[in-house]
């Protein structure tokens, strides 16, 4: 099937060079890059109906891993002592 796809020029001439690097036709990139896509429709990262994932979204397996010794740091006075202040 033939189509016709708009493509900035600058992306153009990227993915020219890089089929081109791979000594391979630019219609041939264009379906491996379509094939990823559609085969991974849960990648959150590149979906385009969400958003960019949040700094917690990144490091939610890293939370609680490393403990203090105390269960709440905001709940000690000592803790927040000069907290705020140059």
């Amino acid at each position: 099937m033939r189509t016709t796809v708009d493509l900035p020029d600058d992306v153009f001439r990227r993915a020219k060079a890089a089929a081109a690097l791979r000594g391979r036709k630019l219609k041939d990139l264009i379906e491996e890059g379509l094939l990823r896509v559609l085969e991974n429709p849960e990648d959150e990262y590149y979906s385009v109906n969400k958003k960019e994932p949040t700094l917690y979204d990144l490091m939610k397996d890293a939370c609680g891993v490393a403990a203090s010794g105390v269960r709440d740091l905001g709940t000690n006075r000592k803790h927040l002592k000069e907290f705020g202040r140059d």
